[in-house]
């Protein structure tokens, strides 16, 4: 029954971990310091975990690489990605609270 179950809600929701191609792009400069992993093939929902296998060191300073590698996707479950959107929503909303406070003005 449990394996029935665990099928059926696998058909609905797809598998729950999944590699993927991936590209990653580093950049150690004086203007920037980041990375971005793009995984390809498969569209990223709320709450969805990547790890990127094989990742390289820094590159030198001054310099960006990019390079192909592997990445695990692992897939967020539907109450996870409510939580996500709820979580992102209430975010948003505080920003906007502070945006718009009334000034006061003194007498």
């Amino acid at each position: 029954m449990k394996k029935a179950l665990g099928a059926f809600w696998e058909s609905l929701s797809g598998p729950r971990v999944i590699t993927v191609p991936c590209t990653v792009e580093i950049e150690q400069s004086f203007d920037s310091l980041h990375a971005h992993a793009v995984p390809e093939g498969i569209t990223l929902r709320p709450g969805d975990r990547v790890v990127v296998n094989n990742p390289p060191g820094l590159p030198e300073f001054g310099t960006a690489t990019t390079y192909e590698t592997t990445a695990t996707v692992y897939r967020a479950g539907p109450f996870t990605q409510l939580w996500t959107e709820v979580a992102a929503f209430a975010e948003l909303a505080e920003l906007y609270h502070c945006g718009f406070e009334p000034k006061e003005y003194g007498a």
